[in-house]
């Protein structure tokens, strides 16, 4: 899509990395947005607004990358919250979507949903997957065609698989059991999906749902 510069809406942009926002989309202290002419293609920013209707400096929780300055044009990688970046990693709904989608063509399976947490080992981290599928499924083949997908689709997480992300966990589940998960949590509908990313309370809550179901299968 192309943003329109010129009616009314001034634009800024926040690179998101770890100097501007910690692992949980919180926005740092001493942020210094970027102008248009300041930013480059090809990485994500969060986007501010300033409106001649009063907003100022909103953050819309969109996170946008430019594919073309010159037209101005843009698409959105995720939302500010649903990144997964505990050691720089900066894997994006984008990514994630696209690493499934290329598993998914890889192995010859459907997946119905999914979502990733992150966690610790020891001093190091680990990415541990929960995949929805209703397909006879090798976990340690998925497991090595995503990590090898969003090796090949993201520098920064190709960068930390070799250091601080030290393990990807997989873990397959029957698709009804996101769902389920969805109404306990009173999330009903087509207009409700599920978050590709969970952290904390919501993280919590999810496996001790799975811990009730007696489900898992690492």
């Amino acid at each position: 899509m192309r943003i329109v510069l010129n009616n009314g809406i001034f634009y800024e942009f926040i690179p998101f990395n770890e100097d501007n926002f910690d692992e949980d989309g919180k926005l740092k202290a001493k942020v210094e947005p970027l102008k248009i002419n300041q930013i480059k293609e090809n990485a994500d920013y969060a986007l501010l607004i300033t409106t001649n209707a009063g907003a100022w400096r909103y953050m819309i929780g969109d996170v946008i990358k430019f594919t073309s300055l010159e037209d101005s044009e843009i698409i959105i990688t995720g939302r500010i919250k649903m990144f997964m970046s505990l050691c720089g990693e900066h894997v994006s709904v984008d990514n994630m979507n696209k690493a499934i989608e290329l598993a998914e063509e890889d192995l010859k399976i459907c997946i119905r949903e999914f979502t990733l947490l992150g966690g610790r080992l020891d001093t190091l981290f680990v990415h541990h997957w929960y995949i929805g599928t209703d397909d006879q499924v090798d976990v340690n083949a998925l497991k090595e065609r995503l990590d090898q997908r969003l090796m090949e689709l993201n520098d920064d997480y190709r960068v930390e698989r070799a250091s601080a992300l030290k393990e990807v966990k997989v873990t397959i589940l029957p698709s009804f059991i996101f769902y389920e998960w969805m109404e306990e949590q009173g999330r009903v509908g087509s207009q409700n999906k599920f978050p590709r990313v969970l952290k904390k309370e919501k993280a919590r809550h999810w496996e001790e749902f799975l811990e009730r179901q007696k489900l898992t299968k690492e």
